[in-house]
């Protein structure tokens, strides 16, 4: 590990402290808990794929005719990222036996909205207004989603219209990789026994998140930081500051679903 990703994260560990000991998970009681906390969460599971696909937009060629873009190491990093998070395998039995069923993690969290009964009405909104031709901005503005998966998103799109791949890698590593800890996954995995036919796709999820966002996925986002900012210490501080505000951003959103849970709890 590089003294600037060193740097980075002993910059980050206030607020990342904050964020991975977030009231909100130990406020979750339950199933009608868990759906709150999914009803916020789907819209930072789209916004990870978002920040995915604008790096491969903008490290790889996607286009036609091909040319070689970039660095292939760079290529490579981002590509097998890709791989696992489009189409990854969709069970625990398919993940046993290497092979079967695949989609994407987004996908897989879909249906443990629907297998745990949190409402999918928000994010299908926004995404029959942006399909019908509005931008992500409009659309934001235009759906009834939680104010607080608003503002994520706002600064989502706002790191993404940079066009600067050390920006978009930065926020894509540091405030997105491993950042549902295992105290959330411990409070699901001991509800989960309680309610097996409710919550064993999201349990599947986060098992599968932490084992392959948090350990495989995470070297390749560190790695490719360290390539895209290179020897430049101007990208590298511009890297610090995003990263910082994606953790804050990131806050936020739980506070959001902090607040949600406590009305619902009092009503």
């Amino acid at each position: 590990m590089t003294p600037e990703i060193k740097k980075i994260q002993s910059s980050l560990e206030k607020v990342r402290e904050e964020v991975v000991h977030h009231p909100s998970y130990q406020a979750i009681q339950s199933i009608e808990d868990i759906r709150i906390f999914m009803e916020h969460h789907i819209y930072a599971v789209w916004d990870f794929m978002s920040l995915l696909k604008a790096l491969q937009n903008q490290l790889t060629c996607t286009q036609v005719p091909w040319f070689p873009v970039g660095s292939a190491e760079v290529r490579y990093l981002i590509n097998e990222i890709v791989c696992g998070e489009e189409s990854d395998l969709a069970s625990e039995e398919d993940v046993k036996k290497g092979d079967g069923i695949r989609k994407s993690h987004f996908e897989l969290y879909l249906e443990a909205m629907e297998q745990t009964g949190a409402s999918r009405l928000g994010i299908d909104a926004l995404f029959s207004q942006i399909q019908q031709g509005k931008s992500v901005e409009e659309a934001i503005e235009l759906v009834l989603i939680p104010e607080s998966a608003k503002h994520f998103l706002r600064f989502t799109f706002e790191v993404i219209a940079t066009k600067k791949p050390h920006l978009i890698a930065a926020v894509f590593t540091f405030g997105r990789e491993d950042l549902i800890p295992n105290m959330f996954h411990s409070i699901v995995s001991d509800l989960n026994a309680k309610f097996p036919t409710q919550l064993a796709s999201f349990k599947f999820y986060l098992d599968r998140h932490i084992e392959v966002d948090g350990d495989h996925h995470g070297h390749l986002a560190l790695q490719m930081v360290s390539e895209l900012c290179g020897n430049d210490p101007v990208k590298w501080k511009e890297a610090e500051e995003y990263s910082i505000k994606s953790l804050e951003m990131r806050k936020q959103l739980w506070d959001g679903v902090f607040d949600k849970m406590k009305e619902q709890q009092m009503a």
